[in-house]
């Protein structure tokens, strides 16, 4: 009788068990699933970060460790160290080799989401991804002593439309009990959605920021000392001094020689960074926790493995009468050992190509959330090459996995021969 070819019949073997290997391939389809789209995310995390800011030769605050001033400056989490003065600020945009620099005053509040006093030259010169400037979704870039433009994850999350009225809070915290309700802000604009942290942010102007805190200096509202709205209009308000600073230079030839000396800077101790090399420190601790991540989802997956070799030696009883028929009809021990790793290398193949649609369906409806809520830029794209490598090695994996079965068919099937079989 004519044997049918070994692929054909491990297909037929795998569907006459589909309701128990059903459920061994959607295990594996999770953890390979699981596994890809940690990789996947870590990847699409990186380039996020990176996309942050962009075309900023260096960053520029009171001393602090490189970490903590990006962490502020970039992506509003912490507090400054302390404050530089209005007139250093002035001293280094008098340096010829500096082409523009971007003041950058925090220390309040909108219901939890901080807020970045500024100028023209924040909407001007920052960049962010491959060099995109920041666009006005809505209404204008603030032009008035309150009014206020707000990052549009802030916009969507609270509702607010050009033409609302905001009262801002006094301090960094969620909650505060301390508002600037005597000096409301009127939103004039609404910033396009960047997928980075400026989408979390509230923006007033610096003269702004002065008037709302005259006769805060104690840090609480002295009663008689406040200005109104009013009151503060007819006034002219000059910053003090300012958290930071983006610095563009003329001649990026120039980032370390003037990097030196602002570190060196005679008048108050500074620190200037570079957001690139501060950004791949944050990505390097973080990498601890993103190998951790991907152990775990590595022992997911050899958990399921072990799980299929458990489920195919639980059948093995059940193969004997097809074994025996297979062996009378010519089949070597061989031949029916491969079967066993023919249908594992199947299986992996198709929970590899499920995983992947699952991943893919995943990021099309969950990439636009993240960006909205969390400002990640998960985006679809082709795999890369680790990415394939990872899928690879499932197939690979599960044919050295069928070997387990495969052996244990082997001697069952030596056991149960009707007769010598030439070339065993």
């Amino acid at each position: 009788m004519k044997i049918r070819l070994p692929l054909s019949l491990a297909m037929a073997s795998l569907w006459h068990r589909r309701r128990v290997l059903a459920l061994i391939c959607l295990t594996l389809t999770l953890s390979i699933s699981l596994l890809l789209g940690i990789q996947y995310l870590r990847t699409e995390v990186r380039q996020s970060f990176t996309n942050t800011i962009n075309g900023t030769d260096l960053i520029i605050g009171a001393r602090s460790g490189q970490l903590n001033l990006l962490l502020y400056t970039v992506f509003h989490i912490g507090e400054p160290t302390n404050n530089l003065s209005w007139q250093t600020f002035q001293t280094l945009e008098a340096d010829s080799r500096i082409g523009w620099l971007i003041p950058i005053s925090l220390g309040d509040s909108y219901r939890g989401y901080r807020v970045v006093g500024t100028d023209d030259r924040f909407l001007k010169h920052f960049r962010y991804a491959q060099g995109n400037p920041l666009q006005i979704r809505t209404g204008k870039w603030f032009n008035g002593l309150f009014d206020v433009v707000l990052g549009a994850s802030v916009a969507r999350e609270l509702q607010h439309t050009v033409g609302d009225q905001v009262v801002l809070s006094h301090g960094a915290g969620r909650t505060s009990f301390s508002n600037h309700e005597q000096t409301p802000f009127t939103v004039s604009g609404i910033l396009e959605s960047t997928g980075t942290p400026v989408d979390q942010a509230v923006y007033v102007s610096l003269a702004g920021i002065e008037a709302m805190h005259v006769g805060w200096e104690s840090g609480v509202a002295i009663p008689g000392r406040t200005l109104t709205r009013e009151q503060a209009v007819e006034r002219q308000f000059v910053p003090s001094n300012i958290s930071a600073a983006y610095a563009g230079l003329n001649k990026r030839l120039l980032t370390f020689q003037v990097q030196r000396d602002i570190n060196q800077f005679q008048q108050e101790p500074l620190s200037a960074i570079l957001p690139g090399v501060a950004l791949s420190e944050l990505w390097r601790l973080m990498g601890q926790f993103e190998r951790v991540l991907l152990a775990i989802t590595g022992l997911v997956i050899i958990t399921s493995f072990i799980g299929l070799v458990a489920v195919l030696l639980s059948i093995q009883a059940q193969r004997a009468h097809e074994i025996s028929i297979l062996r009378a009809t010519g089949a070597s021990p061989r031949l029916i050992a491969g079967l066993q790793v023919i249908e594992c290398v199947a299986l992996g193949l198709v929970a590899s190509l499920l995983a992947v649609i699952l991943c893919t369906i995943l990021v099309s409806m969950l990439g636009p959330w993240l960006q909205s809520h969390y400002g990640l830029q998960i985006r679809l794209r082709a795999l890369t090459h680790p990415e394939w490598l990872l899928l690879a090695a499932v197939p690979v994996t599960a044919g050295l996995v069928g070997l387990i079965p495969g052996l244990s068919a082997w001697f069952r099937s030596r056991s149960t021969t009707l007769g010598p079989t030439p070339g065993e």
